[in-house]
């Protein structure tokens, strides 16, 4: 990926160079201080001193948007912005009303760099000495509209800017604590209820292990006995096992849904889905089916589909078999999934899934995106939609 997402510092050389690129792009507007440097009849001194100061004034502006965000020192940066305020006014009052401009860059390395608190004090005062010089240097009112508005709303989008990134920093910072308490609530969980199931099992296998270790000598026949009751022990311990796992990792078509829910909103898709469905009667092994064809399908839709919108349909049809649940999701995306004759691997494994299940899969391009059809037999379910 080239680019930074908001609130993420570049993580190498690329990213680095794409930001830097976006930043540099807003520098056009010092043409005014270059093309008076080249033609504004400065001697060289003039000129090389000219010269000099605006590079060390752009190298230090870009060094204080790249820190937006960081938590620097405060003292630090009012200090640099005092020093950047500095050079503006030497540079408009001895090169022309041309080096005016550099004010606006000054707001928004305000906006930028500071907490709102100071900025809305900094943004103004920038504003005003921008003003104030202008009335000073020959020409320079005539500058005064082209300048004054883009110095307070650049400066001020910039503080904006500056708490999105901050908000967003937080939210991360908080959903990667709510995903690692949550790990370990499951795994906390998962602890209590194994050792519900084999606390008691391990227990009286060990003490029955311990009988016929003591009857074996004298008792084989109750030995033997002891042995067989260790053997259905285990066997009892082994299904209660799998039966907590599968529960485990068993989908539930409730629950994909919220998640398609977040999972399309987050990617910028618009998303249309039914209401929660009465799913009363329908085999666990149907919902589950459906709910990993909801998973799957979603998750193409916000990797590759480039959609806008995503729809998805929950129906029950009456067929000569019975009662089928049918899943549709659609999007409107153009994005390249494959050919329908070469599915991926996750469409592979879902067909395979819905075979076991008693159902079946359909998957293909539409005339306005992508369509996934899953069918799995309802059993005794209510009409959760209309179908034919």
């Amino acid at each position: 990926m080239s680019g930074v997402g908001i609130g993420q510092r570049p993580e190498n050389r690329r990213q680095k160079a794409v930001k830097v690129m976006w930043t540099a792009i807003w520098l056009a507007y010092l043409g005014a201080p270059v093309s008076d440097l080249l033609h504004g009849g400065h001697s060289v001194g003039v000129q090389v001193l000219g010269w000099l100061g605006l590079v060390v004034f752009v190298v230090w502006y870009m060094l204080l948007l790249f820190r937006t965000g960081r938590g620097d020192r405060t003292g630090f940066v009012l200090g640099s912005l005092a020093v950047l305020a500095a050079q503006s006014t030497v540079l408009a009052l001895t090169l022309g009303r041309e080096w005016l401009v550099l004010f606006v860059y000054v707001a928004i390395a305000s906006g930028a760099a500071l907490p709102l608190r100071l900025a809305r004090w900094t943004i103004p005062g920038a504003s005003a000495l921008l003003t104030a010089l202008a009335l000073v240097v020959p020409g320079g009112t005539s500058f005064i509209a082209g300048l004054l508005l883009p110095a307070l709303l650049g400066g001020f989008a910039m503080t904006g800017v500056r708490e999105l990134i901050r908000t967003t920093i937080a939210l991360r910072e908080a959903r990667a604590t709510v995903a690692h308490l949550a790990a370990n609530e499951e795994r906390l969980r998962l602890a209590r209820d194994l050792h519900d199931l084999l606390g008691h099992s391990l227990s009286l296998i060990t003490l029955k292990s311990e009988l016929a270790g003591r009857m074996l000598p004298g008792h084989p026949d109750k030995a033997a006995q002891q042995v067989a009751d260790i053997e259905q022990v285990s066997r009892q311990a082994l299904v209660d096992v799998r039966e907590a796992v599968t529960g485990y990792r068993r989908a539930r078509l409730t629950a994909e849904l919220a998640g398609a829910q977040v999972a399309l909103t987050a990617a910028g898709v618009v998303p249309e889905l039914p209401a929660e469905p009465d799913l009363t009667g329908v085999p666990e092994e149907s919902e589950s089916a459906l709910a990993w064809a909801l998973r799957e399908a979603v998750t193409n839709v916000v990797r590759h589909s480039g959609a806008r919108r995503c729809t998805v349909e929950l129906l029950t049809r009456h067929t000569l078999d019975g009662h089928v649940l049918e899943l549709s999701v659609e999007d409107n995306g153009s994005g390249g999934r494959g050919p329908a004759s070469a599915p991926g691997n996750g469409l592979t494994g879902l067909s395979e899934r819905l075979e076991k299940a008693g159902g079946e899969l359909e998957a293909g391009r539409t005339r306005h995106g992508f369509r996934l059809v899953a069918r799995v037999p309802a059993g005794a379910v209510a009409d959760v939609g209309s179908g034919a």
